[in-house]
């Protein structure tokens, strides 16, 4: 993968397309694209680990910043959660490295196939302050 790289007056600057993260015992690594040409997403919080790729991880560009959220858990019949990053617009430059101070959101879908069980607030968010590196690697 190629950097996307702006001009302005004599500057170059490079886009990151990896993220490393962490925050309230959650470790995040996401790859905008990897050898295989697919987004890969790794979130790890204590034992339990992760790994996402492709079409499991959804973006959309905000003007806040790109939302990148992937399904953590799902159940047929009652709850999922979900895991979201908001990656801020980064510039590198030619260290190709950065620091990121960010937010990390955890939401929790309720769901019920019962009626009746369906009203009210249906999604709760828990919002975790995440730091790390915004970084391009060659690949």
């Amino acid at each position: 993968m190629m950097p996307t790289v702006a001009f302005s007056g004599s500057d170059t600057t490079t886009q990151p397309n990896i993220y490393e993260l962490t925050g309230n015992n959650i470790h995040i690594s996401y790859s905008t694209g990897g050898l295989d040409g697919l987004a890969h997403f790794t979130y790890r919080s204590g034992k339990k680990t992760l790994n996402f790729k492709g079409d499991q991880i959804r973006t959309i560009g905000t003007e806040i910043g790109t939302l990148v959220t992937v399904t953590t858990t799902m159940t047929v019949d009652s709850n999922s959660a979900a895991f979201s990053i908001l990656l801020p617009r980064v510039n590198l430059d030619q260290t190709l490295e950065a620091p990121v101070k960010t937010q990390g959101i955890v939401t929790q879908h309720k769901f019920s196939v019962i009626p009746g069980f369906n009203s009210g607030q249906l999604d709760n968010y828990k919002v975790i302050p995440l730091a790390g590196t915004a970084k391009f690697v060659y690949f």
